[in-house]
This record gives structure tokens, C-alpha cells and sequence, in this order.
């Protein structure tokens, strides 16, 4: 009879809070291991601890998920689920994107501890700090699952690298300025200009518009 290997963990600096088993953690011990308020992904075997948000991030993120949130609960296109969301990449590597979107028709996907499917569009806000390496390798990991629609917010480059998945393929569209449109999330665009602003212009007045088909 074969016996469940015992993982422990144990806490080494590596320019980062990291945690590292006796073999490489699976993610059923990631869900085992991780609580609810824990701000870790699961790289390669290793609990690695994401960046504290700097406060740009947060206020970007507090306000796309208003307003991505809210319209796709108007239009009942489905769930948009915001930071806290494990998105499973492979056996051993799990991904907490910023923001996620599930079309209606997948609902069942979602379950209590994690997405063990891939999300139907994710987005991701870059603060200033954060290795080129690491940006490249979370874009890297969305692509491996196949997500249909990636958002990439660089802020300290205010720059937006968005793909889309067609026939297998990943096309690509970088900007700085003008309406990006989401194929993913049915009739939703939101202005570059807009992700970028000191000030951004107030959600309940960007819905309206996206809802009434002026935007």
C-alpha cells in the first residue's frame, strides 16, 4: 500500500518570501497549505509570496472590477472575480491573477478552492518593481492554459499588451491610447486613456454608457 507523502515547509530569502518542501508541493498541497487571506502562488514546487500592491494598483484594480464587475452582472454575461482566485497552470504551479472573468455558460468550473480550468479572460496590472522576467513568465502561464483573452496593464510604462486567442494561436495588440475592446466579455471596452488617468472618470457614468451602447 502506497502512503501519502508528508509535505513540510520551510521558509528560505531568495529576494522573496518563499516556501520550499521536501519535494515539490503539488497543488493540492498548495490548497492544503494556503489559507484564504494568503497572498501566495504556486511557481514550479515553490510557494512564492506576491508583492504587497502599491496603491496605483489597488486603485486601478478597485476600479476595473467595479466597472468590469458591474457590467457583466447587468448584461448577465457572468462572474468577474477579483486577487484571491487560484488558477491552476499545471500540477505544480497556480497563478492568482488580478482580475478573471467566467462566462455564465461555464459556471461549473468554479469551485470552492480553485479554477482547475482556464478562466475565460484575465487581467493582470503591473506595478513598478516587478521584474521583466516575472511579466514575462505570468503571461507565459496564461498562454500554456490556453485563457482566450489576456490583459496585460504595464502602469509604470502605461502600456497595455492584450491578446486573443484565434485558431490556436495568441494575436497581439499594444497601446497606450484608445479604445480596447474585450471579445471575451461581450460589448465591453473601456479607453486606455482612462486606465491611465490621474483621475479616472467615475463608474456609475462609464456603465451607463456601456450599457446604453454610446461607448
Amino acid at each position: 500500500m502506497r502512503v501519502r507523502e508528508s509535505r513540510r515547509v520551510r521558509w528560505i530569502s531568495e529576494r522573496q518570501r518563499v516556501g520550499v518542501g521536501d519535494a515539490p508541493l503539488s497543488v493540492s498541497d498548495y490548497l492544503r497549505l494556503c489559507r484564504e487571506d494568503d497572498e501566495y502562488e504556486l511557481l514550479d514546487g515553490v510557494l512564492v509570496r506576491r508583492m504587497a500592491a502599491q496603491l496605483p494598483h489597488e486603485w486601478l484594480f478597485q476600479w476595473m472590477l467595479r466597472l468590469v464587475g458591474g457590467y457583466a452582472e447587468a448584461r448577465g454575461l457572468g462572474v468577474v472575480l477579483g486577487s484571491r482566485t487560484p488558477v491552476q497552470i499545471t500540477p505544480y504551479r497556480v497563478r492568482l491573477p488580478d482580475l478573471l472573468f467566467v462566462r455564465t455558460e461555464r459556471m461549473p468550473i468554479l469551485n470552492p478552492q480553485a479554477l482547475l480550468e482556464p478562466p475565460d479572460w484575465v487581467m493582470e496590472i503591473r506595478s513598478a518593481g516587478e521584474r521583466d522576467s516575472d511579466w514575462v513568465r505570468l503571461e507565459s502561464d496564461y498562454r500554456t492554459i490556453g485563457v482566450p483573452e489576456i490583459w496585460m496593464v504595464d502602469l509604470p510604462r502605461q502600456r497595455v499588451r492584450a491578446l486573443h486567442l484565434q485558431a490556436g494561436d495568441y494575436t497581439v495588440q499594444e497601446a497606450s491610447a484608445g479604445l480596447l475592446q474585450s471579445e471575451a466579455i461581450a460589448g465591453f471596452a473601456v479607453r486606455l486613456e482612462d486606465l491611465f488617468a490621474e483621475a479616472r472618470p467615475k463608474v456609475s457614468d462609464l456603465l451607463r454608457d456601456l450599457l446604453e451602447g454610446t461607448r
